[in-house]
C-alpha cells in the first residue's frame, strides 16, 4: 500500500518541524507529514546549549549575521533579509515562548530548558494536523513527473513535494547524489584542539579573556576568549578557528601549530611594557606581579616557560629573559595533535553543494519540487545559535515558496 501526502518532510529535527508547521499553517488544506528515522525527533534541539536550546543569536543586521557562516555567507544574505533573528523571536513569542538575550548575544527560552521549544513544536504540529511518523528510516527516494516515491522501513509514500531536513546524514546524501546532486564531502566543524604542552598541563579551567590566534602557515586566524582544558584549548577563539578552518584542518589530519597572542599587543609594545616593569617594580617578585590583566595561573606558567625562577625579582631578570617572556605573551606556539567534539554539539561542514540550491526558495535547481533546509546543505556556522537560525530561515522560506496552483 502506498500512502499519499501533499508534502513530506524527511527529517524530524529543528528545520523539519519548523518547515512542517509553517507549511501546514499557510496551507491548512494540505496533508503534511514528517518522516523521522528515530523513535523521537528534535534531538539536537534537546541537547543544544547544554539542554537550554540556543535558539538564535542577537544579531539583527543581515550583513553582520552572515559573517558567522564559514560556508553559506554569500548565499544566506538574501534569505536573511526575508527571515532572520527578529522574525524568529516574533515567531516564538506569538506561540507563547519568550526568549532572552545573554551577555554574549546567545538567545535562549526564558524557561532555560529546551523542552519549552520541543513542546512548542509538538503542540503546533498537532494543532495544524502535521502527521509525525517516527521509526521511518528512508531507504529509497525516486523522482518522476508525478512527484516522489519514498520507501521507508515502515512502508511506501508518495508526494508532490519533498523537503529534506536530515542534517548530516550520509545515507540521505547518497540518495540525493543518486538524483544528480553534488555532495561536498563532510568534515567536522566546531571542535576543540587537543594539545599536550607543559605550559597548560596544570592549569585547566583558566580563561584568557581575549586572545589572537592563528594557524601557522595559513591565513586562518581568530580572536576571542580562550579556555584551557584538561586536554587542550577551547572557547570561542578556538571554535571559530575550527569552523572557518574545517576543510584546511581536516587536510592536515588535525596536526598543525597555532600561534597565540595572549595579550593582543605586538612583541615590541609588550617588551617596552616589561622594561618599564623592570624599572618601576625592581624589588618585587616577577611571578607575584601579574601584568596585562592575565589570569594568575597563566602568568605563572608563562614566567616559568621564559626561564624565570619563582624567586627572581624584576631587577634580577636579564634581556634574554625579558624577550623570552614577551615572546610567550605575544607569540606562543603550541602543537595541536588532534581534536575533540565540542560538548555534544556535533556540526559538520559539507552536504548538498550550494550551487545546486536556489536560495530564493531553497528548492533544488536540478529537481523541481525538491526542497532543502538546515545542515543537509553545505552551510554551517560558528557556535552561538547561528546553525539554528539557518534552519529557521531555510524552513520558513520553503514554507512560503511552495506553490500548489
Amino acid at each position: 500500500m502506498v500512502t499519499t501526502k501533499d508534502v513530506i518532510i524527511i527529517g524530524g529535527g529543528a528545520a523539519g518541524f519548523f518547515a512542517a508547521i509553517n507549511i501546514a499553517e499557510q496551507n491548512p488544506r494540505l496533508s503534511v507529514a514528517i518522516l523521522e528515522r528515530g523513535k523521537e525527533g528534535l534531538q539536537k534541539v534537546k541537547i543544544s546549549g547544554g539542554g537550554r536550546c540556543n535558539v538564535t543569536h542577537a544579531e539583527f543586521i543581515p550583513s553582520e549575521l552572515v559573517l558567522n557562516y564559514p560556508r553559506g555567507e554569500k548565499e544566506l544574505l538574501g534569505p536573511f533579509h526575508t527571515f532572520m533573528t527578529g522574525d524568529t523571536i516574533a515567531w516564538f513569542e506569538e506561540r507563547g515562548v519568550e526568549l532572552k538575550i545573554e551577555e554574549d548575544g546567545r538567545m535562549f527560552p526564558v524557561s532555560n530548558t529546551s523542552q519549552t521549544i520541543i513542546d512548542c513544536f509538538l503542540n503546533e504540529a498537532k494543532q495544524h494536523q502535521v502527521e509525525v511518523l517516527y521509526n521511518h528510516a528512508v531507504k529509497t527516494l525516486q523522482s518522476s513527473e508525478n512527484g516522489f516515491k519514498i520507501e521507508t522501513s515502515q512502508g511506501v509514500f508518495q508526494s508532490k513535494k519533498i523537503v529534506v531536513t536530515t542534517g548530516s546524514n550520509p545515507k540521505i546524501w547518497k540518495l540525493l547524489e543518486d538524483l544528480g546532486h553534488t555532495i561536498v564531502p563532510p568534515v567536522p566543524s566546531l571542535f576543540t584542539f587537543d594539545i599536550k604542552d607543559k605550559r597548560i598541563k596544570d592549569i585547566p579551567g583558566v580563561v584568557a579573556k581575549n586572545v589572537d590566534i592563528k594557524v601557522v602557515g595559513t591565513n586562518l586566524e581568530s580572536q576571542g576568549p580562550l579556555l584551557i582544558t584538561h586536554v587542550g584549548m577551547s572557547a570561542p577563539a578556538i571554535l571559530k578557528l575550527s569552523a572557518f578552518g574545517a576543510v584546511e584542518l581536516a587536510k592536515r589530519n588535525y596536526n598543525f601549530k597555532i600561534e597565540v597572542n595572549f595579550i593582543q599587543l605586538d612583541f615590541a609594545t609588550c617588551l617596552e611594557h616589561l622594561k618599564l616593569c623592570k624599572q618601576d617594580f625592581a624589588k618585587k617578585t616577577v611571578i607575584k606581579l601579574t601584568q596585562f590583566d592575565l589570569p594568575k595561573r597563566l602568568w605563572k606558567s608563562l614566567i616559568s616557560a621564559s626561564n624565570i625562577e619563582e624567586s627572581e625579582r624584576w631587577a634580577d631578570i636579564n634581556k634574554q629573559q625579558l624577550e623570552a617572556l614577551a615572546n610567550q605573551l605575544t607569540k606562543a606556539v603550541f602543537q595541536v595533535s588532534g581534536k575533540s567534539t565540542f560538548k555534544e554539539e556535533f556540526v559538520t561542514a559539507g552536504g548538498v553543494d550550494l550551487k545546486d540550491v536556489n536560495f530564493k526558495t531553497f528548492e533544488s535547481k536540478l529537481i523541481p519540487n525538491l526542497y532543502f533546509a538546515g545542515e543537509v546543505i553545505n552551510v554551517d556556522a560558528v557556535t552561538g545559535g547561528f546553525n539554528f537560525q539557518n534552519a529557521w530561515t531555510g524552513a520558513y522560506i520553503v514554507a512560503m515558496s511552495l506553490d500548489f496552483t
